[in-house]
């Protein structure tokens, strides 16, 4: 798979996501505002992706700190990490990411700023390793749930995309494809920013992983024809009880599942999930412009001019819905998470 996020010569390159399917590009973040920039564009997406591209950002921004003092220097990492914080609010892997890079700093307290800005760069390269580790891991531990000749539903884009590299939901069929196993995956296309359609859809073909694009509408009709024998989701957040944060729709088809006695995994690394958050009530929901919903990909208009829009990022999908958790460690119950998992 192409990178979507790496350090490249005192830079950090980003897979330029709202381009795709039709154009492969790059963008050469020099700044961490740049980078908080193309978080909030959409440029890279997917919760741990952003988690390891904040990291590069934060890397990125300590390397213009103009001073030798160590006080002075965290006082400037902390306003960058401010900064990126602020770039969209439900991911919780963006804020695991920025505490890292914060604790690095902390804990490299008596050297000197320069090589303190070294470590910096090393440690985002450190996440970014794991989070392709993790990923092949999940992968490993969800395949053992696909069976052979099964069609899997999936919704958003949780593949090599989304993450560091590999994917987390599609880490698990991807694995299962590399075992052999003969599997189709149906792909929503995750109305409104579509990412099911133009990422999803395009990822697995790079792949040769056999895939059929559908719009969210049209789930249920092949859930109850039989067409459909799991479900496999990502996370952008999990709360310490299991309900999961994630693009909106996941819950609608959660229900769906529910109603037609289809398992329905969630897949996600430990940086998911976050003990400090009692339940999905309390997991904050980004709300975006209206332009998303009003025109198709940003261009195309299709409804009238001034109508009212609600657009959330997000839903929240409650524990008792879901199967199972897969994550590096296992496959867990919703309500384990917490037993499995320290803050």
């Amino acid at each position: 798979m192409v990178p979507t996020v790496e350090w490249k010569d005192g830079a950090v390159r980003l897979l330029d996501q709202s381009r795709l399917p039709t154009s492969v590009e790059f963008i050469d973040c020099r700044d961490y505002q740049a980078v908080a920039q193309a978080i909030r564009e959409l440029k890279v997406r997917g919760a741990p992706a952003i988690g390891v591209t904040a990291a590069m950002g934060v890397a990125l921004g300590a390397q213009a700190i103009q001073t030798t003092d160590y006080d002075e220097f965290v006082n400037g990492v902390a306003a960058i990490c401010e900064h990126l914080a602020a770039s969209r609010p439900t991911a919780v892997n963006l804020f695991w990411a920025i505490v890292r890079m914060k604790q690095k700093v902390m804990a490299l307290h008596g050297q000197s700023v320069q090589s303190i800005k070294d470590e910096l760069v090393k440690e985002s390269q450190a996440i970014l390793e794991e989070d392709i580790a993790l990923c092949k891991a999940m992968g490993q531990q969800g395949a053992a749930l696909i069976q052979n000749g099964q069609t899997i539903l999936t919704h958003c884009n949780a593949g090599a995309l989304a993450t560091a590299g590999y994917g987390t939901a599609l880490g698990v069929i991807r694995a299962a494809w590399e075992q052999g196993k003969q599997i189709r995956v149906i792909a929503d296309e995750t109305r409104p920013v579509l990412q099911g359609a133009r990422l999803t859809a395009w990822e697995l073909m790079q792949d040769h992983i056999p895939v059929t694009l559908i719009t969210d509408n049209m789930a249920g009709a092949l859930m109850r024809q039989g067409k459909i024998q799991l479900c496999v989701v990502g996370a952008d957040r999990i709360a310490a009880n299991g309900d999961v944060a994630n693009k909106i729709g996941t819950y609608s088809v959660a229900v769906l599942a529910r109603a037609h006695a289809i398992p329905f995994y969630v897949a996600a690394p430990y940086s998911t999930i976050d003990l400090a958050t009692a339940s999905g009530d309390d997991i904050p929901i980004e709300q975006r412009g209206s332009r998303e919903v009003t025109a198709i990909h940003g261009s195309h208009s299709v409804a009238p001019e001034g109508v009212e829009v609600f657009n959330p990022a997000f839903d929240i999908t409650p524990a008792h819905l879901i199967t199972g958790i897969i994550t590096e460690r296992g496959v867990f119950k919703p309500g384990d998470i917490a037993a499995h998992f320290t803050s």
